[in-house]
């Protein structure tokens, strides 16, 4: 049964709030945690209007508990519980005690090898490596490497910005990168595909492996004018506090709660238009992830009786519009929020090179049939 009009109304409201929001108000950009937390609410208290057979909407105990827990638990080491929450405090922590060696050996880097060969090799390596260590500490590992380059703000932002792709792309490889994967490979584990742990990268690898290193020479291009010597380029002072470190911490705790009940509250719309569409206008489609978690996308679209084309489309749509804006992914969301981008900076390369990308993924998959 479709959905009410006002219902459908509201949706489209609080999308257009989380879509152009921080463009267009600067109290939301300077405050976009609690403001997408706002948000989240509110399509979860929507999501409480609509029913869909089979499927529990709305508000409940254990909606609350994921969007509590989500940040602090994405695995265990030892039986200690690791979360995003964890990992941003604790290596946000060393850094603050031990940054002036270890930004020393960057710099070092920098002086050793020329500052597109260095890009390269953060993007590339970092892209190809997400898949063991996480997302997250790719991420953090990212910011901190650039911070330490001597770059302009610009050549900061845009190299950020294409090691986020990167990253993003690549952590999907294997289900220990990011929830994406994890949640894919537990829905395909039965028949007919019996998915294990290198399933996406045998599915997916050979458009994500060739992709990380064309982002790779993408990077040296916008890097190609840069010269340490130019005027304006030195390396970052790292000049945060203890309560710097915290506050990014907590925010980033807010801000995975906050996509964790953006997902959940619409849901109503994934189930009841999004996987009725076929597969090619769904690709394009779910752009929607620059937004909206993409984890809670792939669990609603993602099944055991979806094709392979169909299950490629949906995953390579998600991942690559995953990398458009701030909120689509956890390495921008670590990023951004450590190197201050904002979400307009971000928008200006994120979009039309998610677009890009995309529209090359398309003719590779749909066109070529590759």
């Amino acid at each position: 049964m479709a959905l009410e009009v006002g219902v459908l109304i509201g949706y489209l409201v609080i999308f257009l709030a989380v879509l152009l929001g921080p463009f267009k108000i600067h109290v939301i950009e300077e405050n976009l945690e609690p403001f997408l937390l706002v948000c989240g609410i509110a399509a979860m208290t929507l999501s409480g209007f609509t029913e869909i057979p089979g499927e529990e909407m709305g508000w409940n105990s254990e909606i609350i508990m994921e969007a509590l827990t989500a940040p602090l638990h994405v695995g265990d080491i030892a039986g200690i519980p690791i979360g995003i929450f964890q990992i941003v405090l604790v290596v946000g922590l060393i850094i603050y005690k031990w940054h002036s060696p270890i930004h020393k050996v960057i710099r070092k880097l920098t002086d050793m090898l020329s500052v597109k060969v260095l890009g390269f090799i953060l993007i590339v390596g970092l892209g190809l490596s997400s898949s063991v260590m996480s997302a997250i500490l790719a991420a953090i590992i990212l910011v901190e490497v650039v911070n330490a380059m001597p770059l302009s703000r610009k050549s900061k932002v845009d190299l950020t910005i294409v090691a986020c792709f990167s990253i993003g792309l690549g952590a999907a490889l294997t289900p220990l990168g990011e929830p994406l994967s994890t949640i894919a490979i537990s829905k395909l584990a039965g028949e007919p595909y019996h998915a294990g742990f290198t399933f996406l990268l045998d599915m997916l690898g050979k458009y994500i492996i060739p992709g990380i290193f064309a982002y790779g020479i993408i990077g040296m291009f916008f890097l190609g004018k840069v010269s340490p010597k130019d005027q304006g380029m030195a390396a970052a002072d790292y000049n945060e506090t203890v309560k710097d470190v915290i506050m990014r911490a907590v925010k980033v705790y807010v801000f995975i709660a906050a996509l964790v009940l953006l997902g959940e509250g619409f849901k109503p719309i994934i189930l009841e238009y999004f996987i009725q569409i076929p597969s090619g206008i769904l690709y394009w489609v779910n752009m929607v992830s620059a937004i909206l978690d993409n984890a809670t996308l792939a669990a609603a679209e993602i099944g055991p009786a979806l094709s392979e084309l169909q299950i490629k489309s949906i995953l390579m749509g998600l991942l690559i519009a995953g990398g458009m804006l701030i909120p689509g992914n956890i390495p921008n969301i670590i990023s951004a929020g450590k190197l201050g981008i904002t979400s307009k900076e971000w928008a200006r390369l994120g979009v039309p090179l998610g677009l890009i990308s995309m529209a090359i993924y398309f003719v590779i998959i749909f066109v070529l049939g590759v």
